[in-house]
């Protein structure tokens, strides 16, 4: 005998984050988590420095600096900012709290894997709905939405398909939900997004009490070693996290960078302009070459490979790691004959196009 796991817990295959070494190679250049290709900003590695007298002490422990901060730069109430480490403990702190036995949770087939983990985790079902051309399907999540849905997580950007909807769509989206039902707007890499019809989901959680939007500084921020992220929600729902959430679940460390990197204003916006410049370099040059790559907000693009023998995802990713260029194989997010490329800096995405060219010249 021996103490036993909830139900659902040994159905979770565990979250692989993306390799960082390829073995024998001098060199790697690391492109399989979409990190920010710039690093993360002056000021928040200052902020960093100047923080190690404090180690000693406990974090504020709701982080109100950074809360304000946050209301103050996105026009927000901070009441209602939750921060936690990283938005994936704020993703799997809303199924904690609001998915349970017998309960669905939605989310799209192509979506981030965190998603099912925490459904599984809270004997919840995991309902995956198919994504034609690699992109939510309003509709389809719709017609599987029942009495028992509780949960709708909608990556927006998706991660790893790139697909962005339009801020009506969300709202359709919305429309067709019970009250009953919670629709968490995932928008991780908002900052990135340049469409004129995009909203990353503040605005709804304003005008309804049953819409969450969570973001991160992992991204553009580039803070992800740091893990911070952040909620805004109803009232109702910051007061449910807040009382499940850790004590001084962000570090001061964290708080401290967090807080400086929304000062550097013009670190993200040249992150934002590299990201433009490269994405778009990496996307027209990977068509050249013959493989089918579809658009992406993203600061990352989806590489589809052909399923002949020599030419395969596995096959690319072989030969690219070789020679020090590590992608995200995405067999995991339904996408077996994929890799996923971050924008890196402007050395790394010159060389991952040019040995993708020499991988597709082979005989």
């Amino acid at each position: 005998m021996r103490p036993a796991p909830k139900p659902g817990i040994l159905d979770i295959r565990p979250y692989v984050a993306g390799r960082s070494d390829a073995p024998g190679v001098n060199r790697v250049f690391k492109l399989s988590s979409n990190e920010g290709a710039l690093g993360p900003a002056p000021a928040a590695m200052a902020a960093f420095r100047a923080g190690e007298g404090e180690l000693g002490l406990y974090p504020e422990g709701s982080a109100r600096a950074l809360r304000e901060a946050l209301a103050k730069a996105h026009g927000l109430d901070a009441a209602r900012v939750v921060c936690g480490n990283g938005s994936d403990e704020l993703l799997t702190l809303l199924a904690n709290c609001y998915a349970g036995p017998g309960d669905e949770v939605l989310f799209s087939a192509h979506g981030f894997l965190v998603y099912r983990i925490a459904t599984l985790a809270n004997g919840a079902i995991p309902i995956a709905v198919p994504e034609p051309d690699l992109k939510t399907d309003i509709e389809a999540m719709l017609a599987r939405v029942s009495q028992r849905t509780r949960l709708v997580y909608i990556a927006n950007p998706n991660n790893p398909t790139g697909s962005v909807l339009a801020g009506a769509e969300l709202k359709r989206l919305h429309a067709g939900l019970p009250k009953a039902a919670l629709l968490v707007i995932d928008a991780a890499y908002a900052e990135y997004v340049t469409r004129e019809d995009y909203e990353p989901g503040a605005a709804l959680v304003e005008a309804h009490e049953n819409v969450v939007m969570t973001r991160t500084f992992s991204k553009i921020h580039a803070l992800a070693g740091l893990r911070v992220g952040w909620a805004y929600c109803p009232a109702h729902v910051a007061d449910v996290l807040n009382r499940v959430r850790g004590p001084f679940n962000v570090n001061i460390a964290a708080q401290r960078a967090a807080l400086a990197s929304l000062s550097d204003t013009a670190h993200i916006a040249a992150a934002m302009r590299h990201n433009e410049i490269w994405r778009a370099y990496l996307t027209q040059n990977i068509r050249r070459l013959g493989l089918a790559c579809a658009d992406s907000a993203g600061n990352f693009v989806l590489i589809a490979f052909p399923k002949d023998a020599g030419r395969t995802a596995g096959d690319a990713d072989k030969f690219l790691t070789a020679r020090g260029i590590v992608l995200r194989p995405t067999g995991a997010y339904g996408l077996p004959n994929a890799l996923r490329i971050t924008v890196g800096t402007e050395e790394a995405n010159r060389l991952a196009i040019d040995v993708l060219a020499e991988f597709m010249a082979r005989r």
